[in-house]
């Protein structure tokens, strides 16, 4: 424990460097390319005055100049217009209409995961439905996203880019990601195993001798590992998310990325990659403050010492 602060210290420092090393790995990969950028993203033989194009979009002083103009810009919430994707729209504006959606989208799909790792914490899903559990997790996200996406399309037919229809969309593709590719079976037999170990600790048996509930003695010291899977199931759901936004047609940050990619209109996957790496660092200070208030926890707490015969009879 006397270097207890170690390991948050690491994620605190790297949560503040990934949302500048993602911008620069994107920065990098573009003149990584072979040949001018500017003539990479619109070739001269379609666009005409490739130059002024390279000077508008600040590609024509290196990849320093255009890391750094970038994101002094991104810091004061200007993206920059779009290249490509939707030509000349500010990318502000762009996320301004994604990230809600994704927020969104994140935010039904924890619902699930959530509700399975408390069932899974206390203990109250048999071990009769792990199989039903697995073989659920194996279904891939784009095969249920593919059978939401023609079930919307069969219920709503004209309609199903309505209001409405965007509601069921944005349900189905929760619903997707809470289920597909292991996320719930993940969480329930994930946070049923953690907690079922840490009950078998001698310190338990103790505490139950004294009539302490065994929750609250074991959730301190198994906190910090349900703080690093709930940001490993965050990031699955974060991933997934792509492939749900893009299949259902639901605009978010993961369809922008992906047309920004298809399109090379790198000032839109500029940043939309910053905001899902602004995502994970947000997740990387949550375990790290986790971790802090339960070593802070620990290390305040009194140390009980028990009677050589409770101790014999706990074992």
């Amino acid at each position: 424990m006397t270097r207890w602060w170690l390991r948050p210290a690491v994620r605190v420092v790297a949560a503040i460097a990934l949302p500048l090393l993602v911008p620069a790995i994107i920065t990098a990969l573009i003149w990584a390319l072979p040949g001018d950028p500017a003539s990479i993203i619109c070739p001269p033989q379609s666009c005409g005055g490739t130059e002024v194009l390279a000077a508008r979009w600040n590609l024509d002083a290196g990849p320093w100049s255009f890391f750094w103009g970038w994101l002094g810009g991104a810091v004061q919430g200007d993206f920059g217009n779009s290249w490509r994707l939707q030509q000349g729209v500010a990318v502000a504006e762009l996320l301004r209409e994604a990230v809600p959606n994704t927020l969104k989208l994140l935010g039904l799909a924890i619902i699930p995961v959530g509700l399975g790792s408390v069932a899974g914490a206390r203990l109250r899903i048999p071990r009769g439905l792990d199989a039903v559990l697995q073989i659920v997790g194996l279904v891939p996200a784009l095969v249920l996203s593919l059978v939401a996406a023609a079930a919307v399309t069969l219920a709503y037919g004209s309609a199903a880019y309505g209001a409405e229809a965007n509601l069921v969309r944005l349900a189905a593709g929760a619903l997707v990601l809470g289920l597909a590719d292991g996320a719930l079976s993940g969480a329930v037999l994930g946070t049923r195993d953690l907690f079922q170990t840490e009950n078998k600790q001698r310190y338990v048996s103790v505490a139950l001798l004294r009539g302490e509930r065994r929750l609250p003695n074991t959730l301190p010291n198994v906190a910090p590992a349900l703080a690093g899977q709930l940001r490993a199931r965050l990031l699955h759901l974060l991933s997934g998310a792509v492939v749900v936004e893009v299949v259902l047609r639901i605009d978010g940050m993961g369809d922008l990325l992906w047309g920004g990619t298809l399109l090379q209109d790198f000032g839109v996957v500029l940043a939309a990659a910053t905001c899902f790496s602004l995502i994970s660092s947000f997740l990387l200070l949550l375990q790290a403050v986790v971790e802090i208030v339960t070593a802070w926890h620990v290390r305040r707490a009194p140390v009980l010492s028990a009677t050589a015969s409770t101790v014999e009879a706990a074992a």
